[in-house]
C-alpha cells in the first residue's frame, strides 16, 4: 500500500466509509497481529485479542492526523495495544469459563460503542440493552474479569458517588482522598470489596447485590452499613 492509497482511505474512513475502514483492517492485519501475540497466553483467546485489536486500529483511523507528519503504523501501535491492554486491566483477568470472558467481551465492546456514541460511561441499563445480558450478567462478568477501575464512577442511575459519601467536598484534596480511598478498598476483604463494587460501581440495588453474593438483602444491607464504616474509619472522615 502506497502512503498516497493509505492516506486517501484514512480520510475516506473518517468521514464514515465502513468499506474503506474494512480495507483498512485487511490491509493492515499483519501489523495488528504483530501487537496481539504480545498478549498471548493472558487468558483470553487470539482471535478476541485480535478482535480487541481492530477495535484500536479503528480507533487510530479516526484520531489519525495526515498532515502531522507522523508515519500510521508509529500512531497505530500504541492505540492497538492500549486497547487490548486496557481489557486486560494490566494483567488482572482471573482464570474463568470461556462464557464469562465471551460475555465480559460483549460487554467491553459496548460499553466502547456506547462511549464513543454518548459521549460518557454507559449506565448499566443502557449496557444491558446494547448486549440482551441483565444487569446482574453484566456486574458478575465485570467481578470475575476486572478490579475497580474508576472511583469516579456513579452507581448507574443513582448518580451517587462513593466519593460523595466517604470524601471531602473540597477540590485541594480531592485527588489525597481518591487515592487512600482507592487504597482502603484494595484492603477490604474479598466479599466486602465486591460489595462496594456493585452496589457503587455497578449501581445494583441490595437484593440484586445479594442475589450475585449469594446472600440475603437482610446481609447486604448490614454488611453495606459494615463496610462504609469502616472505609470512614480508615479516611477518618
Amino acid at each position: 500500500m502506497t502512503p498516497d492509497h493509505r492516506t486517501a482511505l484514512i480520510r475516506a474512513a473518517q468521514t464514515g466509509d465502513q468499506a474503506a475502514c474494512q480495507q483498512l483492517v485487511e490491509e493492515n492485519t499483519g501489523l495488528i497481529w504483530s501487537v496481539v501475540r504480545r498478549y498471548t497466553h493472558r487468558g483470553v483467546e487470539n482471535e478476541d485479542l485480535y478482535q480487541l485489536g481492530c477495535l484500536g486500529f479503528l480507533k487510530a483511523v479516526q484520531g489519525f492526523d495526515p498532515d502531522f507528519g507522523t508515519q500510521f503504523s508509529t500512531y497505530a501501535v500504541p492505540k492497538i495495544a492500549g486497547e487490548i491492554r486496557r481489557f486486560l486491566r494490566d494483567d488482572g483477568m482471573v482464570k474463568v469459563g470461556r462464557g464469562m470472558k465471551e460475555q465480559a467481551l460483549a460487554i467491553y465492546r459496548a460499553r466502547t460503542r456506547l462511549l464513543d456514541e454518548l459521549g460518557r460511561e454507559p449506565a448499566l441499563s443502557e449496557l444491558a440493552q446494547a448486549t440482551g445480558l441483565t444487569p446482574e450478567d453484566i456486574a458478575a462478568a465485570d467481578l470475575a474479569t476486572a478490579s475497580v477501575t474508576s472511583l469516579q464512577a456513579q452507581t448507574g442511575e443513582s448518580d451517587l458517588s462513593l466519593e460523595g459519601l466517604l470524601g471531602t467536598d473540597s477540590p485541594e484534596e480531592g485527588l489525597v482522598e481518591r487515592v487512600a480511598l482507592r487504597m482502603a478498598i484494595d484492603r477490604l476483604p474479598e466479599r466486602e470489596r465486591k460489595l462496594i463494587l456493585l452496589r457503587y460501581y455497578k449501581g445494583l440495588t441490595q437484593d440484586r447485590t445479594a442475589k450475585i453474593l449469594g446472600i440475603s438483602q437482610v446481609q447486604v444491607s448490614r454488611l453495606e452499613k459494615k463496610t462504609l464504616q469502616a472505609l470512614r474509619q480508615e479516611l477518618d472522615v
